[in-house]
């Protein structure tokens, strides 16, 4: 992460205030049945002063967050152990806590240290343990990590509570233009850091495969553009400039290239734009409106919407031969698919009964399951562990983001504090 903390630290500061508006809540509103008890025991602190953050909280949010845990409360534990001679196995049962988890944090002047072990109750044994360090004002980032490990454990999923969010907050100004922020945050919604912010529409935000680069789609020269930031340094470059709908940036597995939508030579079309030399190459060509491309994991083919069959349907594009394939039939609608890492699920806007859906595609069985019951849900960004699906929604008469599990049963909201959030994009998993 110290690609990244360097960034972090020096736009914090310029945009603190910003970014306490930008700030998610997370409002978890349906879990599983007989969700597996758990107690995060607050980890012991070796070094001067007081810990800079609470990790054993950090791994606590995540765990419930995932709809899969129950942790105890810490008013309920009949003792604060950190290492393994001081668990009392009878102590944990009598509030039935399957497993616990204990952990040490040590700083002494260079990086955060956190030892971490995971036991299980019934058995009386440890069935996990741990270390992993960092910078210090990564604290949380290093607690996330845990929690990784933890949940991958227990679940056999690979965790993705490290990784982070983009996402557009609204702030409403009567009588002027809106202030559109581009916002990055922790998974949990925690440390907002404005980074770009604009009195014209901010649309797109995506994410480059290594998790080094962001791309959108920005109004501040008056009409549609794309452009690419670095994380690191925080530079900006515009990709295009062309007449007409400059859209739907979206980078290639490999990072090389780039599908977009243009209409600079009529309807819009999918381009695919080479990074290094920024040749277009035109992928379709149809009076109808194609947009909304997103790649295949292997990099062979993208889906994309068209309304080239009357009505907005998910179509195929396979790159080494050019051939279009209709993949979407169920129903009247089908828009904005994000393809899981499996490739085989996707996540798209179903509309049902009048109302717009978020739910999943199977591709291996064409079947279309509802995945929300919400009545305008738009923007889905899946997990990259394919267990989560994040969406814009309307909550309360605001705008805010959601998130449901594939198989729907966990579903959790994230407003923000203050005015309209939208345009979720889910990293990928983040370097260490």
């Amino acid at each position: 992460m110290k690609w990244f903390a360097s960034a972090v630290i020096h736009l914090a500061l310029l945009l603190g205030a910003a970014a306490t508006q930008a700030q998610l809540v997370i409002e978890i509103t349906q879990g599983v049945d007989n969700p597996t008890s758990i107690a995060v025991v607050p980890f012991a602190f070796q070094g001067a002063g007081t810990a800079p953050e609470d990790v054993a909280g950090v791994v606590d949010g995540d765990l419930a967050r995932s709809g899969q845990f129950a942790p105890v409360g810490r008013s309920d534990m009949l003792g604060l152990p950190s290492t393994e001679a001081e668990i009392y196995y009878r102590d944990w049962r009598a509030i039935n806590a399957e497993y616990l988890l204990i952990g040490r944090v040590s700083l002494a002047g260079g990086p955060m240290r956190i030892d971490y072990e995971l036991f299980d109750v019934t058995r009386q044994k440890k069935v996990h343990g741990g270390s992993v360090s960092g910078p210090v004002n990564e604290a949380r980032m290093l607690g996330h990590r845990v929690a990784d490990a933890v949940y991958e454990k227990l679940t056999g999923i690979p965790g993705a509570f490290a990784t982070r969010l983009l996402y557009v907050s609204v702030t409403r100004v009567p009588g002027a233009n809106d202030y559109y922020r581009l916002t990055l945050a922790d998974s949990d919604g925690a440390r907002p850091i404005v980074l770009l912010e604009s009195r014209e529409p901010v649309l797109a935000p995506t994410w480059s495969p290594d998790g080094k680069q962001i791309a959108y789609v920005s109004f501040e020269t008056s009409r549609p553009a794309i452009y690419r930031q670095d994380l690191a340094t925080g530079q900006r470059e515009q990709l295009t400039n062309f007449k007409g709908l400059n859209g739907a940036p979206a980078w290639s597995p490999d990072g090389n290239s780039m599908a977009m939508v243009l209409s600079k030579d009529g309807s819009p079309d999918i381009y695919l734009m080479n990074l290094a030399s920024k040749r277009l190459t035109r992928l379709t060509r149809h009076y109808a409106i194609d947009t909304e491309p997103t790649w295949m994991p292997d990099g062979n083919s993208l889906l994309f919407t068209s309304d080239r069959g009357g009505k907005p349907q998910i179509y195929r594009y396979d790159l080494k031969t050019g051939n279009t394939q209709r993949v979407t039939f169920e129903g009247t609608y089908n828009a904005r698919a994000r393809v899981a890492q499996d490739g085989r699920n996707v996540a798209l806007v179903h509309q049902q009964g009048g109302n717009f859906h978020i739910a999943l595609l199977d591709l291996v069985t064409n079947r279309i399951h509802a995945l929300t019951e919400t009545e305008l849900d738009e923007s889905p960004s899946i997990a990259p562990n394919g267990s989560m699906v994040l969406y814009a929604t309307k909550y309360a008469e605001r705008g805010i983001l959601a998130a449901v599990s594939v198989d729907g049963g966990v579903k959790f909201r994230l407003p923000a504090r203050e005015g309209d959030v939208r345009e979720p994009a889910w990293s990928p998993y983040m370097p260490q």
